[in-house]
């Protein structure tokens, strides 16, 4: 129930009658956002999940009390993975394994899902694989394994779990995506065409699903602090990076996983067929700002 509140006086301008009847409080004990309606416990799929920022995403979940599938093809890395995230005394991580370019173990796995908790609440397509080479050295295989994951495992996870997905009210996708679908750049022809595609893809499933209730976006990190960065990055293009964002660092997995936590929850409910980019402003930043940014730390502050 809604209750009106008195409040002081408003800001010059505004009567303080005015600002009484512009606000509305809810009944103590409520907040925003409303809490999920008694029910089932909440199921987020997670894929990609053995590591990395999917393994942070699932962690993410598991803090907030869901229950996890964290899928992935690496049998070995999601045994030792889902070991370290299950609760004592808790069955909420469910660890299966599938590769979410074969339409049969989608398939397979979605099933497993389904026996095991009936509905699903969040998606998270977070599977993906790189290649980095010249476009005239990037292999039919190498392009193709690149699609068949970023764009073809999307695809068919969405597929698959839908009929699950529409069990529960309120129902999420989240794609992730890449800074390198939003800007190109060197040796990403098949990286950055596969996320860029993601994105329309994303769109195509917000507008059909969001029909039924099932809203779908795409979350694009920027540069974050994973183990591949840490092996590949060398320090001149981690200097780069850091000349051209303008927060001056990578992101942590942290900072990706409470974004797509926060696309699957109720304070998102009117989020659907968004990209967020969660890049510290790389996206934003224009030519020359590195030079343009030197210049200004060197101006006395006044």
């Amino acid at each position: 129930m809604m209750r009106l509140r008195p409040w002081p006086a408003g800001p010059v301008g505004i009567p303080g009658a005015m600002m009484r009847t512009m606000q509305t409080e809810l009944d103590p004990g409520q907040g925003w956002p409303p809490s999920p309606a008694p029910g089932p416990r909440r199921v987020a799929v997670v894929t990609g999940a053995a590591r990395g920022i999917g393994l942070a995403i699932a962690g993410q979940f598991l803090a907030d009390g869901w229950s996890v599938v964290m899928l992935d093809r690496d049998q070995a890395m999601l045994a030792e993975s889902s070991r370290e995230l299950s609760l004592a005394g808790e069955s909420r991580v469910l660890a299966v394994e599938a590769d979410v370019s074969d339409p049969r173990q989608v398939s397979a796995a979605a099933r497993q899902v389904g026996q095991a908790f009936g509905g699903v609440d969040a998606l998270v397509n977070n599977a993906g694989v790189a290649v980095f080479a010249p476009i005239a050295e990037t292999s039919w295989a190498a392009w193709r394994e690149v699609m068949a994951t970023n764009l073809d495992g999307p695809f068919l996870c969405t597929q698959a779990l839908l009929p699950l997905l529409r069990l529960r009210a309120g129902a999420a996708v989240v794609n992730i995506a890449s800074i390198s679908g939003l800007r190109a750049s060197t040796l990403r022809v098949a990286y950055g065409t596969s996320k860029a595609a993601l994105i329309h893809l994303t769109r195509q499933q917000a507008v059909e699903l969001g029909d039924i209730g099932i809203r779908v976006n795409a979350v694009a990190p920027g540069p974050v602090e994973t183990a591949m960065a840490q092996a590949v990055h060398t320090p001149a293009i981690r200097a780069d990076y850091r000349a051209t964002i303008p927060l001056g660092r990578y992101g942590s997995l942290q900072e990706i996983a409470a974004v797509v936590h926060f696309l699957c929850t109720p304070a998102a409910g009117y989020i659907n067929g968004q990209v967020l980019a969660v890049d510290g402003g790389f996206d934003a930043a224009g030519v020359g700002l590195p030079t343009l940014r030197e210049t200004r730390a060197r101006e006395p502050r006044r």
